[in-house]
Protein backbone atom coordinates (compact mmCIF):
# COMPACT_ATOMS: atom_id res chain seq x y z
CA UNK A 1 0.00 0.00 0.00
CA UNK A 2 1.61 3.18 -0.90
CA UNK A 3 2.34 5.48 1.84
CA UNK A 4 -0.23 8.50 1.69
CA UNK A 5 -1.06 10.62 4.42
CA UNK A 6 -3.61 9.98 6.78
CA UNK A 7 -5.54 13.81 5.54
CA UNK A 8 -5.95 12.10 2.00
CA UNK A 9 -7.97 9.43 2.90
CA UNK A 10 -12.23 9.41 2.93
CA UNK A 11 -12.75 6.03 2.91
CA UNK A 12 -12.88 3.38 4.97
CA UNK A 13 -12.98 -0.77 4.93
CA UNK A 14 -13.21 -2.81 7.74
CA UNK A 15 -12.99 -6.19 6.92
CA UNK A 16 -10.36 -8.85 8.50
CA UNK A 17 -9.79 -11.02 5.72
CA UNK A 18 -7.97 -13.73 8.34
CA UNK A 19 -9.56 -16.02 10.69
CA UNK A 20 -6.67 -15.53 13.16
CA UNK A 21 -5.63 -11.65 12.96
CA UNK A 22 -4.54 -8.97 15.94
CA UNK A 23 -7.18 -6.61 17.12
CA UNK A 24 -6.39 -2.90 17.16
CA UNK A 25 -8.74 -0.52 18.66
CA UNK A 26 -8.05 3.26 17.70
CA UNK A 27 -9.25 5.86 19.47
CA UNK A 28 -9.22 9.05 18.13
CA UNK A 29 -11.92 11.94 18.22
CA UNK A 30 -10.98 13.59 15.00
CA UNK A 31 -13.18 11.64 12.49
CA UNK A 32 -11.03 11.79 9.01
CA UNK A 33 -8.09 10.42 11.13
CA UNK A 34 -10.13 7.87 12.69
CA UNK A 35 -11.19 6.44 9.42
CA UNK A 36 -7.63 6.98 7.74
CA UNK A 37 -6.00 4.70 10.74
CA UNK A 38 -9.13 2.14 10.61
CA UNK A 39 -8.53 1.27 6.60
CA UNK A 40 -4.44 1.51 7.09
CA UNK A 41 -5.18 -1.83 9.50
CA UNK A 42 -7.91 -3.24 7.88
CA UNK A 43 -5.23 -3.22 4.50
CA UNK A 44 -3.07 -4.82 6.66
CA UNK A 45 -6.05 -7.67 7.88
CA UNK A 46 -6.40 -6.52 11.48
CA UNK A 47 -9.41 -6.58 12.84
CA UNK A 48 -10.94 -3.23 13.87
CA UNK A 49 -12.79 -1.05 16.39
CA UNK A 50 -12.70 2.56 16.66
CA UNK A 51 -13.98 5.01 19.26
CA UNK A 52 -14.31 8.85 19.35
CA UNK A 53 -13.68 9.73 23.33
CA UNK A 54 -11.69 8.32 26.06
CA UNK A 55 -15.08 6.58 27.95
CA UNK A 56 -16.28 5.45 24.64
CA UNK A 57 -12.30 3.93 24.09
CA UNK A 58 -12.09 2.32 27.50
CA UNK A 59 -16.16 0.84 27.30
CA UNK A 60 -14.30 -0.46 23.64
CA UNK A 61 -11.38 -1.74 24.94
CA UNK A 62 -13.44 -3.81 27.65
CA UNK A 63 -15.78 -4.99 25.42
CA UNK A 64 -13.29 -6.75 22.96
CA UNK A 65 -9.66 -6.61 24.66
CA UNK A 66 -7.27 -5.54 21.43
CA UNK A 67 -4.13 -6.75 21.40
CA UNK A 68 -3.50 -2.76 20.91
CA UNK A 69 -4.33 0.41 20.86
CA UNK A 70 -3.82 3.59 18.92
CA UNK A 71 -4.29 6.46 21.64
CA UNK A 72 -4.44 9.76 20.59
CA UNK A 73 -3.64 12.31 23.17
CA UNK A 74 -5.76 15.27 22.28
CA UNK A 75 -9.29 13.64 23.41
CA UNK A 76 -12.70 15.71 24.57
CA UNK A 77 -13.54 14.23 27.45
CA UNK A 78 -10.28 13.14 28.89
CA UNK A 79 -6.49 13.52 28.34
CA UNK A 80 -4.86 10.24 26.48
CA UNK A 81 -2.04 10.41 28.74
CA UNK A 82 -4.70 9.91 31.69
CA UNK A 83 -6.44 6.80 30.04
CA UNK A 84 -3.19 4.86 29.46
CA UNK A 85 -2.69 3.18 32.97
CA UNK A 86 -6.96 2.80 32.45
CA UNK A 87 -6.50 0.85 29.77
CA UNK A 88 -3.61 -1.35 31.09
CA UNK A 89 -5.72 -1.80 33.71
CA UNK A 90 -8.62 -2.80 32.37
CA UNK A 91 -6.80 -5.22 29.72
CA UNK A 92 -3.68 -6.91 30.67
CA UNK A 93 -0.85 -6.91 28.52
CA UNK A 94 -2.42 -4.67 25.97
CA UNK A 95 -0.48 -2.92 24.06
CA UNK A 96 -0.15 1.03 23.69
CA UNK A 97 0.98 2.92 20.83
CA UNK A 98 0.27 6.99 21.13
CA UNK A 99 -0.42 8.46 17.68
CA UNK A 100 -0.20 12.66 18.43
CA UNK A 101 0.85 15.71 16.32
CA UNK A 102 3.12 16.58 19.27
CA UNK A 103 6.29 16.29 18.80
CA UNK A 104 7.91 17.64 21.75
CA UNK A 105 10.63 15.84 23.14
CA UNK A 106 9.40 16.08 27.05
CA UNK A 107 5.81 14.92 26.18
CA UNK A 108 7.50 12.04 24.77
CA UNK A 109 9.15 11.36 27.26
CA UNK A 110 6.41 12.08 29.68
CA UNK A 111 4.19 9.48 27.68
CA UNK A 112 6.93 7.00 27.10
CA UNK A 113 7.78 6.83 30.52
CA UNK A 114 3.92 6.37 31.67
CA UNK A 115 3.95 2.97 29.76
CA UNK A 116 3.05 3.35 26.09
CA UNK A 117 4.90 1.20 23.65
CA UNK A 118 5.72 3.40 21.09
CA UNK A 119 5.19 7.30 20.04
CA UNK A 120 4.11 8.12 16.30
CA UNK A 121 3.77 11.81 15.59
CA UNK A 122 1.61 13.21 13.01
CA UNK A 123 1.73 13.03 9.89
CA UNK A 124 2.95 9.92 8.84
CA UNK A 125 2.98 6.98 6.04
CA UNK A 126 0.56 4.27 6.92
CA UNK A 127 3.77 1.93 5.46
CA UNK A 128 4.79 3.35 8.92
CA UNK A 129 2.52 3.10 11.07
CA UNK A 130 2.17 -0.44 10.20
CA UNK A 131 5.71 -1.36 10.72
CA UNK A 132 5.61 0.11 13.69
CA UNK A 133 2.05 -1.54 14.79
CA UNK A 134 4.27 -5.09 13.76
CA UNK A 135 7.20 -4.26 15.66
CA UNK A 136 5.09 -3.72 18.60
CA UNK A 137 2.68 -6.86 18.75
CA UNK A 138 5.73 -8.58 18.23
CA UNK A 139 8.04 -7.65 21.14
CA UNK A 140 4.55 -8.55 23.04
CA UNK A 141 4.21 -11.74 21.63
CA UNK A 142 0.35 -11.38 21.41
CA UNK A 143 -1.07 -14.85 20.52
CA UNK A 144 -3.76 -13.93 17.51
CA UNK A 145 -7.24 -15.90 18.38
CA UNK A 146 -9.84 -13.53 17.56
CA UNK A 147 -12.64 -14.04 15.05
CA UNK A 148 -12.80 -10.96 12.19
CA UNK A 149 -16.08 -9.34 13.69
CA UNK A 150 -16.99 -5.74 12.70
CA UNK A 151 -17.99 -3.36 15.31
CA UNK A 152 -19.78 -0.56 14.61
CA UNK A 153 -21.05 1.09 18.32
CA UNK A 154 -23.23 -1.40 19.93
CA UNK A 155 -23.74 -3.47 16.48
CA UNK A 156 -21.19 -6.24 15.75
CA UNK A 157 -21.07 -8.39 12.71
CA UNK A 158 -19.23 -11.84 12.60
CA UNK A 159 -18.83 -12.24 8.87
CA UNK A 160 -17.86 -15.65 8.78
CA UNK A 161 -20.18 -16.98 11.41
CA UNK A 162 -22.88 -14.62 9.14
CA UNK A 163 -24.16 -13.47 12.61
CA UNK A 164 -25.04 -10.11 13.67
CA UNK A 165 -25.86 -9.04 17.40
CA UNK A 166 -27.26 -5.67 18.83
CA UNK A 167 -26.74 -4.62 21.68
CA UNK A 168 -25.60 -8.61 22.93
CA UNK A 169 -28.54 -9.57 21.44
CA UNK A 170 -28.73 -11.84 17.96
CA UNK A 171 -30.57 -10.32 15.04
CA UNK A 172 -33.24 -12.71 13.10
CA UNK A 173 -32.06 -11.63 9.69
CA UNK A 174 -32.30 -13.42 6.39
CA UNK A 175 -29.27 -14.42 4.38
CA UNK A 176 -29.80 -11.57 2.02
CA UNK A 177 -30.33 -8.94 5.14
CA UNK A 178 -27.27 -10.25 6.60
CA UNK A 179 -25.65 -9.86 3.03
CA UNK A 180 -26.58 -6.63 2.88
CA UNK A 181 -25.78 -5.77 6.76
CA UNK A 182 -22.12 -7.18 6.06
CA UNK A 183 -21.40 -5.35 2.77
CA UNK A 184 -22.25 -1.95 4.24
CA UNK A 185 -20.45 -2.72 7.40
CA UNK A 186 -17.25 -3.57 5.60
CA UNK A 187 -17.43 -0.15 4.03
CA UNK A 188 -19.15 1.99 7.12
CA UNK A 189 -18.79 5.61 6.35
CA UNK A 190 -18.91 5.37 2.82
CA UNK A 191 -21.85 6.30 0.31
CA UNK A 192 -23.01 3.81 -1.55
CA UNK A 193 -25.40 3.35 -4.36
CA UNK A 194 -28.32 1.52 -4.87
CA UNK A 195 -26.69 0.50 -8.43
CA UNK A 196 -23.95 -0.85 -6.48
CA UNK A 197 -25.64 -2.66 -3.88
CA UNK A 198 -27.93 -4.39 -6.43
CA UNK A 199 -25.03 -5.28 -8.24
CA UNK A 200 -22.44 -6.50 -5.39
CA UNK A 201 -25.10 -8.01 -3.02
CA UNK A 202 -27.99 -9.29 -5.38
CA UNK A 203 -25.84 -9.47 -8.66
CA UNK A 204 -28.39 -7.68 -10.49
CA UNK A 205 -28.65 -5.05 -12.97
CA UNK A 206 -29.92 -1.53 -12.13
CA UNK A 207 -33.14 -1.07 -12.80
CA UNK A 208 -34.95 2.25 -11.34
CA UNK A 209 -38.24 0.39 -10.80
CA UNK A 210 -36.46 -2.22 -8.96
CA UNK A 211 -37.38 -1.82 -5.16
CA UNK A 212 -35.47 -5.19 -3.87
CA UNK A 213 -32.98 -2.10 -1.79
CA UNK A 214 -35.27 -0.45 -0.59
CA UNK A 215 -37.62 -3.37 0.88
CA UNK A 216 -34.91 -5.00 2.40
CA UNK A 217 -33.35 -1.92 3.91
CA UNK A 218 -36.54 -1.36 5.55
CA UNK A 219 -36.79 -4.64 6.71
CA UNK A 220 -33.25 -4.08 7.92
CA UNK A 221 -33.97 -0.68 9.80
CA UNK A 222 -36.56 -2.42 11.64
CA UNK A 223 -34.36 -5.30 13.21
CA UNK A 224 -32.30 -2.27 13.83
CA UNK A 225 -34.66 -0.74 15.85
CA UNK A 226 -34.38 2.26 13.52
CA UNK A 227 -36.43 3.91 10.57
CA UNK A 228 -35.84 6.11 7.65
CA UNK A 229 -36.88 9.14 9.52
CA UNK A 230 -35.09 8.39 12.62
CA UNK A 231 -31.53 6.44 11.47
CA UNK A 232 -29.17 5.38 13.72
CA UNK A 233 -26.74 2.92 12.26
CA UNK A 234 -28.60 3.03 8.02
CA UNK A 235 -28.50 6.64 6.94
CA UNK A 236 -30.48 7.59 3.45
CA UNK A 237 -28.43 10.59 1.51
CA UNK A 238 -30.42 11.56 -1.18
CA UNK A 239 -30.16 11.18 -4.34
CA UNK A 240 -27.14 8.81 -4.00
CA UNK A 241 -27.38 6.00 -1.84
CA UNK A 242 -27.12 4.56 1.24
CA UNK A 243 -24.37 4.94 4.35
CA UNK A 244 -23.82 2.83 7.65
CA UNK A 245 -22.16 4.41 10.61
CA UNK A 246 -22.33 3.84 13.94
CA UNK A 247 -24.19 6.16 16.17
CA UNK A 248 -22.72 9.44 16.94
CA UNK A 249 -20.09 8.75 14.01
Amino acid sequence: MAESTLWATSVIAIAARSTAVPHVLVIEDDLHTRLGLVQALTSADHATSSAATALAGLRAAIEHRPDLVLLDLSLPDLDGLELLPMLRAAVLDIAVIVVTADDEESRVIRVLDAGADDYLVKPFGFGTLLARVRAVLRRGGQVQTHRPTVVLGGLSIDLPARTAELDGRILPLSPKEFDLLAYMATRPGQVISKRELLAEVWRSPYSRADKTVDVHVSWLRRKLRESGRAPRYLHTVRGVGLRLDAPGS
